[in-house]
């Protein structure tokens, strides 16, 4: 393997550079750099080679143009394996350059700040277009076997650590190093492509891009017939999800183990209190909060639980708080497939670890997250011959300002179980319905094809009394005869979207029974 002689820095993000061109100078690399970088290394005490005094070419055009040279991109491209290569580069005098160490301009990093979408004026969302360092990166990339192409501060070590046991980066490695390249340049493009065809205007794009990044390879997808993968958005802020969760225990995480989670996780993210979402099947069956702010965590699970522990065997837990003994014990008396949570005290991990057919997953970032910083990454669906693309349903609704429709108004209790069952009726399966308190859901109906039939099936599954709880529908009732079938079950009030040409049906029967009924206009579809 050819020899480190000279490298070219020119980085964005200098995370590391410093230590970077320690360990090259240490090997007696030459070091070609240019503007910041070039400054900062100087300042460190490096001796470095301006790239316009190694070319003949000082940069022009505010630096738009600087390592866009033969000299530059000669060394990048040609092949040390050709001998023609070889005799044109010394004719030309182009030295080879072994290894570039380049980030590009913080593209994403601009349009994502707050406002960016309108606030940032185009020619300042322009100006962070790199184009000498997707160029040289690609051309890098494109000459693998003799470049090494550094774009990722968290790369450096290793490559250094070869270089100081060979002299020289090897082949695997440069190669890696190479596919990360094109892997950057395309969601850089994809980033400026949404952007320019729609994204600055807050309008889906042209063409849409997205990239993930693949985190596993599961053992099947949904059925054992079925191939599957698990990637990670790339690019964009992180928030508490099961992309970024660390698993302490249990065996690799199945297909259908990472939709329950995400369902799970996507439940509990709405409740500031401690709370419990059991889920099963991508959709709750049992959610619970603390009554007070001290409220035994133990005492919220067991209440989740109490809405329908048949369903409950099996599923998925999610806790937005740290797991302790009590409630770990009570976990451990019934299967279920994983629990994901803020975190595990020792005793509650090593009595729920006994449990060999349980996965626990860690989630740290959860405490203290912003729910207002929410990544604006859209929710994409496969279709066959396509992709759905929306906005995710991140809509909040101040209910106390939403309109009473009926001639009695919501008690203070009705309008806490409102708070609650709201919450969590956004996140059950269309047609939803879920019958709750103000602290616990007693009855849940989902995913039915008639919303009066999810009136019947959630009061039906009840196992606690509904006398006294309230309803919470995620669409408007198309009849009153789901107001007739949820007063005949014992609730007190109704918080439902509105917007049937039957609502003055639905209010009169409400009415009729003395029940108190919200408007919200918002609807909450979950297909």
């Amino acid at each position: 393997m050819e020899k480190i002689q000279r490298a070219l820095i020119s980085v964005s993000d200098k995370t590391g550079i410093v230590d970077l061109a320690k360990g090259l100078a240490a090997l007696g690399v030459e070091i070609l750099s240019t503007g910041g970088s070039a400054k900062l290394l100087r300042d460190q005490g490096f001796k470095v080679i301006e790239v316009g005094d190694y070319t003949g070419q000082p940069e022009i055009l505010d630096g738009r143009l600087k390592t866009l040279h033969p000299k530059i991109h000669g060394g990048i491209l040609g092949m040390r394996s050709n001998p023609k290569h070889l005799e044109e580069m010394k004719a030309s005098g182009i030295g080879p350059i072994d290894l570039i160490a380049i980030n590009l301009y913080p593209f994403e990093q601009t349009i994502a700040r707050a406002g960016a979408v309108h606030e940032l004026p185009l020619h300042e969302a322009i100006e962070q277009i790199d184009i000498g360092g997707p160029t040289m990166i690609r051309a890098a990339a494109k000459n693998w076997q003799d470049v090494a192409v550094l774009t990722d501060p968290a790369d450096y070590p290793l490559v250094l650590e070869e270089l100081k046991k060979a002299g020289s980066v090897s082949k695997e490695t440069k190669f890696r190093l190479a596919q990360k390249v094109f892997m950057l340049t395309a969601r850089y493009d994809g980033a400026i492509a949404n952007y320019l065809t729609g994204g600055r205007e807050g309008a889906f794009p042209e063409a849409f891009n997205y990239q993930g990044r693949k985190i596993q390879e599961l053992r099947y997808g949904e059925n054992p017939h079925q191939k599957a993968a698990f990637y990670g958005d790339v690019g964009v802020q992180a928030e508490p999800s099961v992309a970024i969760a660390k698993q302490l225990h249990g065996k690799e995480l199945s297909y259908n183990n990472i939709m329950d989670l995400d369902a799970a996780l996507e439940a509990a993210k709405e409740f500031d209190s401690a709370a419990v979402v059991i889920i099963k099947h991508a959709t709750p069956c049992g959610v619970a909060q603390g009554r007070t702010q001290g409220s035994p965590l133990q005492e919220i699970f067991v209440n989740a639980r109490a809405c329908d522990p048949t369903s409950a065997f099996g599923g998925i837990i999610a806790l937005n708080a740290t797991v302790d003994l009590a409630t770990a014990q009570e976990i451990g008396k019934d299967f279920y497939e994983c629990v994901i949570a803020h975190g595990f005290e020792k005793d509650a991990f090593e009595a729920l670890a006994a449990k060999k057919n349980i996965r626990l997953m860690e989630l740290p970032g959860w405490k203290g997250w912003d729910r207002k910083a929410r990544a604006s990454v859209p929710h994409l669906r496969k279709v066959t011959g396509g992709l759905l693309v929306q906005d995710r349903d991140l809509a909040s609704v101040a209910l106390k300002e939403c309109k009473v429709v009926t001639k009695r108004a919501p008690s203070e209790q009705e309008w806490k179980a409102f708070e609650f069952a709201w919450k969590v009726v956004k996140h059950v399966k269309s047609n939803a319905i879920v019958y709750a308190t103000a602290d616990k859901t007693v009855g849940i109906g989902g995913g039915q094809v008639s919303r009066v039939d999810a009136t019947k099936i959630g009061a039906s599954k009840a196992l606690s009394p509904l006398k006294g709880t309230v309803l919470a529908s995620d669409a408007f009732f198309p009849f009153r005869d789901n107001v007739d079938e949820a007063a005949k079950a014992g609730i007190t009030a109704i918080v439902q979207p509105g917007g049937s040409v039957k609502d003055a049906e639905t209010i009169q029967a409400a009415d009729e029974h003395g029940l108190a009924m919200v408007f919200t206009g918002v609807r909450h579809f979950r297909h």
